[in-house]
């Protein structure tokens, strides 16, 4: 079988690149448009994914961390005196507007974290340190958006809402969804966001050795008012959730997606059917010697699953090409083995169900029409 259906490949070469040129367009469109999803999500509760605690405590209204209200301080002592909670650490998060020395403006997210933990602060990072923040009007910035940051380097100064500040640390992949991620100390993140010193925007709990994260949570949104605590995992979820939900994106990349897997099924299905009306006479004299209509299907898909194979391994070496080169640019992500599990199973469907064009024409064809002139 498998020698057969390399025969009827090899004999016609163009239809069957033809075919490969559809699965490796689809399997590349299909990978490519994952990845940025994937790159744009993980930006979106990059603040949480990067923070280790136990749980998050924040204002009961907020289902994003990139827009947190404010709590008040006092929250964070009522918090420690429930049992499991061994230290809530005061967290501000802040918009602020950033002015360079060549004159651009770019929109910035304070982050101010609580020394000499530093809990939630920076991650990444590739000069300087966390303990350098608490210098005189210190910051981070992150390397890849460097441009956006007016050309920015270590060691620079700018101003924050109009006030200046110093790079005494930088970042590399600490991204944010929408604007930069700059971190500094609670206090100074404060000052510069305007946050009053009796209010803060989340309180990150560590738990006690041995305390049930999922208690703990349930008894602070018990005897807690006015604010909500959350697994990381669940406040993640609740983020990317709440920004897809305001936004188009899971729609336009939905879209792009089915648009890939349908145009290859049509470009597929064209080809090989195509390919069978060419060779028409060559399976009509297989039946006409013994072959079953069983045998010529299984032939068929047998080439569409070598087109299908070849096809992803193609696709998946330019779709690593395209996810290195524009890690080169911040945009960072990878394929879990589920997903690449997933991008392999849709090539075979795009693949197997294109060959159902050929196979109907061919099953079909009566074996007498090889003695028809």
């Amino acid at each position: 079988m498998l020698k057969t259906a390399l025969r009827f490949m090899i004999y016609d070469k163009a239809k069957i690149i033809g075919a490969l040129l559809g699965v490796v367009i689809s399997t590349f469109l299909i990978g490519q448009q994952s990845g940025i999803f994937i790159f744009l999500t993980n930006a979106m509760s990059s603040l949480v994914d990067n923070t280790t605690t136990g749980l998050w405590l924040v204002d009961d209204r907020t289902t994003n961390v990139n827009a947190l209200g404010q709590i008040d301080v006092r929250i964070g002592r009522q918090a420690e005196s429930i049992p499991g909670v061994a230290k809530a650490y005061p967290y501000v998060v802040s918009g602020g507007n950033a002015k360079f020395r060549n004159g651009k403006s770019y929109g910035v997210l304070l982050i101010g974290s609580e020394a000499p933990a530093f809990k939630g602060g920076p991650w990444n990072l590739i000069n300087g340190s966390a303990n350098d923040l608490l210098r005189e009007n210190a910051v981070s910035v992150e390397f890849f958006d460097k441009a956006s940051l007016g050309d920015t380097e270590f060691g620079d100064n700018f101003e924050i809402n109009g006030k200046r500040v110093q790079v005494e640390a930088q970042t590399k992949g600490a991204r944010g969804f929408g604007s930069a991620y700059v971190f500094t100390t609670i206090e100074r993140a404060r000052a510069l966001g305007s946050v009053p010193q009796t209010k803060v925007n989340a309180f990150l709990i560590d738990l006690q050795p041995g305390a049930n994260p999922d208690s703990v949570r349930n008894a602070l949104n018990r005897h807690l008012y006015g604010v909500r605590a959350w697994l990381p995992r669940d406040f993640s979820n609740a983020t990317v959730k709440t920004v897809l939900s305001s936004s188009g994106i899971a729609i336009s990349t939905g879209s792009l997606i089915a648009f890939a897997i349908v145009s290859g099924l049509v470009i597929i299905g064209l080809t090989l059917y195509s390919a069978a009306v060419d060779r028409i006479k060559d399976y009509a004299t297989m039946k006409a010697i013994g072959a079953s209509n069983a045998y010529i299907r299984n032939l068929i898909l047998t080439q569409a699953f070598l087109i299908a194979t070849v096809g992803y391994l193609i696709g998946s070496v330019l779709l690593e090409g395209f996810r290195y080169g524009i890690s080169n640019a911040g945009a960072i992500f990878s394929f879990s083995p589920l997903i690449r599990l997933a991008f392999l199973l849709i090539t075979l469907i795009i693949s197997i169900g294109g060959a159902f064009f050929a196979i109907r024409r061919i099953t079909k064809a009566e074996p007498a029409s090889v003695f028809r002139a």
